[in-house]
């Protein structure tokens, strides 16, 4: 019988929980057990046995700290890429792509976890807003995570982001607010260049908050235009993002972040930024992100 003592009864669930749920990861593992017994009775031996049961072991206990606390399962998490490591070759190169991706980018997962931790998670993009007032490690963290899985997937391979270009209304916005595609482009990579972001940071197309017009906006360290305080004109929300960061580019650019720049166009997902725009548009709100 549960207390009527809120937080008695929530505690009682929780083991109740954790008891059941490791019961039936137990009965798994047996049952598993008595299979492997059946089908390998000739192969590998007890050691591969003992393996087996090793293994089955950690994952009970895995489970049942999962199941004690909850908020562990909901976690933020680095999301997959959507191409392998080396499919923006020659433009950015596999192992810049693997240590931004399962190096740089964990480690903005792991401490924003880490700031986080026993709190309603909710998601990275809710965190934007107030991530300034809320303080250093969610404004580097939560920014670092938010604009790395934004960044992403924005890209694709240059034989499929050749094939895509701005939709429509993307266009539209492009042409109404700066002219052309070249000119914003241009633009683009002026304020990219070192002299005008000195250090680490990104680089922004926005739309304002309006849903009419573009805006080109550069933003230091893993500060984004959704966080409030970032820019004088107040919260717009990103279509299209460029680390600007080293780590971004070293490997191959060494100091020519220009060229980096220039080249990354080669990469960009139009479709993808299209589907950003018209979301943005529609809801007046950030783009959601995985992870």
């Amino acid at each position: 019988t549960l207390s009527t003592d809120p937080i008695k009864n929530e505690s009682s669930q929780k083991v109740l929980f954790t008891m059941k749920f490791t019961v039936a990861v137990s009965f798994l593992l047996l049952s598993g057990g008595h299979a492997w017994s059946s089908l390998n009775m000739k192969a590998d031996g007890p050691s591969s046995r003992r393996t087996f049961f090793e293994k089955g072991a950690a994952l009970a206990g895995a489970a049942a700290v999962v199941a004690a606390n909850p908020n562990a399962a909901q976690a933020y998490s680095v999301p997959d890429l959507p191409y392998p490591f080396e499919a923006l070759e020659p433009f950015v190169d596999a192992p810049t792509m693997k240590i931004h991706h399962d190096k740089h980018h964990a480690t903005y997962v792991a401490n924003i976890n880490k700031a986080t931790e026993g709190k309603e998670q909710v998601p990275v993009l809710d965190l934007m807003e107030s991530a300034i007032e809320a303080g250093p490690a969610v404004r580097n963290n939560g920014g670092g995570h938010y604009n790395h899985a934004f960044f992403w997937q924005e890209m694709a391979p240059p034989d499929k982001a050749a094939k895509t270009k701005p939709s429509d209304q993307l266009q539209g916005l492009i042409d109404k607010s700066f002219g052309s595609l070249d000119e914003m482009k241009s633009q683009f990579e002026a304020r990219a260049a070192p002299g005008a972001l000195f250090g680490s940071g990104w680089v922004w197309i926005c739309v304002n908050k309006a849903g009419d017009e573009l805006k080109l906006v550069g933003t230091p360290n893993q500060d984004n235009p959704l966080m409030k305080g970032v820019i004088e004109e107040g919260i717009m929300f990103p279509i299209l993002g460029l680390d600007v960061w080293e780590h971004a580019y070293y490997l191959k650019y060494q100091n020519r972040r220009p060229e980096y720049v220039s080249n990354w166009w080669n990469v960009v997902n139009w479709d993808k930024v299209s589907e950003n725009c018209a979301y943005v548009v529609e809801n007046h709100a950030g783009v959601p992100v995985e992870g």
